[in-house]
């Protein structure tokens, strides 16, 4: 129950309401009409009508609560059907994404937009939404709009407020992207000292090319047009900032503009990025080698010159972390530096350019390398066996490449049939660089740090798997330029919301347990009495519980309960 203080021309009326809920639904009901201001302060003697107001509200608080049941009871018939179209199983995993969804500070910039563009429909029901289920119902939008009706909040839009909602997302993309960037420091630490960058693609399901949906390298060989993503991270995982290209555009043009932008609106100027070989341009180093800015970049040895690829396979000079001296890779033990890294470094100067170049050696990297190309010479054996007409080589790392083609005989006549063998010298040349990876840099610190640098960036191969595999944002069914721009910032949203779900949770779970908790995160509603829990129980239910302030594991949970914890 709360105090409601009614003011008219003619007099100030104070009143005590109370929600109350009827067939699922909220409603506000009088319980108590306290009086007018001048009758209250005859009535009282001099005592002030808001005061006392107030203390009468807390007895009838206090009195309801002493009258309540300690246990709800409900009956259920088996003669009685149910209505058609009548849900009883709700979802309250978007409970926690909500709360961290209110952090970033969403709902404000969506009240904010909405005065902008004066619209009527709900733009922070409908983003939320889109949230939530890219992360626990992954699908197309008019399937999105009949899953969000599984959650215990009910959405207050139609259809067609997602489509016209999607239009504004797209214009508002980068006043979004530097907000939640500046309240997600609130939330947690962001460690901007080292940004990482990196592009995919998704396709869609059509052959017509049309604006950023064109023809490009798809990352899983489909033939399909796609649009490109360049993703910036920080230093802990986190995204930080996102474009969307064409799909024919080049990968390496795309770094310089984004990170002019994240300069810009985010406020940052020292930082370091890393990336890979293929986005690690001359142009792009150059770049990153002006006033606070550096570079760590992946170097493909096999593209190195020759007198580097010369230094960079000889066996001697190798370093190890916490030794002073020098090994030789064909004299180490290698059971007992199996787990161990060795480096050695040296600085190179090309066109009035300067950088650092680091080769590193590791023995199990080197069992890992030939393991993967054991199993490709046996698949090139087998397509050799079967004699496949699909022999010709596709990629640089399809098995095909050590497949050899004779067209001519053993006197030097042409062939009628071409005959196809494995290409020993193939393998041998490839064989050579296995256990070997360089990286090239500007900065001065230590290498075992820029190695440890480095290797963080698995980190953003892994936020483009949730993207793609565990939400589902590709294949893409949008056609509009706009809109697709709006569903790639959506799923950029739930991944920065699931990240930080992840840091509250310690990284103590996998993004499958979480997601799989989410969505078993359900809700039986026994009509006018609340919902009963049908999930089961375990740890990360209790970490949750303990992270977000809230527990959902009694037996029934009331509709006052569960609206204290939605406003909450």
């Amino acid at each position: 129950m709360r105090l409601q203080v009614i003011k008219s021309k003619n007099a100030t009326s104070f009143y005590v309401y109370k929600t109350v809920y009827k067939d699922g639904k909220q409603k506000t009901v009088i319980v108590e009409k306290l009086g007018t201001y001048a009758s209250l302060l005859e009535k009282l003697n001099g005592i002030d009508p808001y005061e006392w107001a107030k203390q009468r509200v807390e007895e009838l608080n206090k009195k309801e609560q002493e009258e309540k049941p300690s246990e709800i009871q409900f009956t259920l018939s088996p003669s009685k059907k149910m209505k058609a179209g009548e849900k009883r199983l709700f979802n309250g995993g978007f409970l926690f994404l909500s709360h961290i969804y209110k952090q970033l500070g969403l709902r404000k910039i969506c009240k904010q937009i909405s005065k902008s563009y004066r619209f009527k429909y709900n733009l922070d029901s409908i983003l939320s939404r889109l949230i939530y289920s890219r992360i626990i119902y992954p699908d197309s939008k008019l399937a999105t709009y009949e899953l969000s009706k599984k959650f215990i909040e009910q959405p207050d839009f139609d259809l067609q407020h997602i489509y016209r909602a999607l239009d504004v997302l797209s214009n508002e993309s980068d006043l979004l992207q530097s907000t939640v960037y500046e309240n997600s420091l609130k939330i947690v630490h962001r460690d901007t000292r080292v940004l990482f960058y990196d592009c995919t693609n998704f396709y869609f399901e059509m052959e017509r090319e049309a604006g950023l949906k064109q023809y490009g390298y798809s990352k899983e060989h489909r033939p399909n047009p796609i649009v490109q993503m360049g993703l910036f991270m920080d230093g802990n995982g986190i995204p930080l900032s996102f474009c969307i290209n064409p799909g024919n555009t080049n990968e390496q043009v795309t770094m310089k503009p984004l990170e002019k932008k994240i300069i810009s609106d985010f406020g940052l100027s020292k930082f370091i990025v890393c990336t890979d070989g293929g986005l690690a341009s001359e142009d792009n180093r150059r770049f990153n080698s002006n006033e606070n800015r550096a570079f760590i970049a992946t170097q493909s040895i096999k593209k190195l010159k020759g007198y580097l690829q010369t230094w960079c396979l000889d066996n001697d000079g190798w370093n190890l972390q916490g030794s002073s001296k020098t090994y030789n890779l064909a004299e180490i033990d290698e059971e007992k530096y199996h787990d161990a890294t060795f480096y050695k470094e040296r600085w190179i100067k090309e066109n009035g350019f300067e950088q650092k170049l680091i080769v590193t050696y590791s023995i199990k990297y080197r069992n890992y390398m030939q393991t993967l190309r054991e199993r490709q010479i046996n698949r090139a054996e087998r397509l050799i066996k079967t004699g496949s007409d699909k022999l010709k080589k596709s990629s640089p790392t399809d098995c095909k490449r050590f497949i050899s083609q004779i067209n001519c005989t053993s006197t030097g006549e042409i062939a009628e049939k071409s005959t196809y063998s494995l290409n020993y010298n193939a393998i041998e040349r490839e064989a050579k660089y296995d256990g070997f990876y360089a990286v090239c840099t500007n900065i001065q610190d230590e290498t075992t740090e820029i190695i440890k640098i480095n290797k963080k960036r698995w980190e953003i191969e892994e936020c483009f798997r949730i993207m793609k595999t565990e939400f589902k944002s590709r294949p893409v069914f949008l056609s509009d330029d706009n809109r697709i721009k709006a569903h790639f910032l959506t799923c950029y949203l739930a991944l920065l919301i699931f990240r930080l779900l992840e840091k509250k949770l310690d990284n103590q779970f996998t993004c499958e347990q979480i997601i799989d908790a989410l969505r078993e995160y359900n809700f039986l509603e026994i009509a006018n009495k609340g919902y009963i829990p049908t999930y089961e129980n375990s740890e990360l239910y209790s970490k949750l519980h303990e992270v977000f302030g809230f527990c959902n594991d009694a037996e029934i949970t009331t509709y006052e309960q569960i609206n204290k914890i939605i406003k909450k």
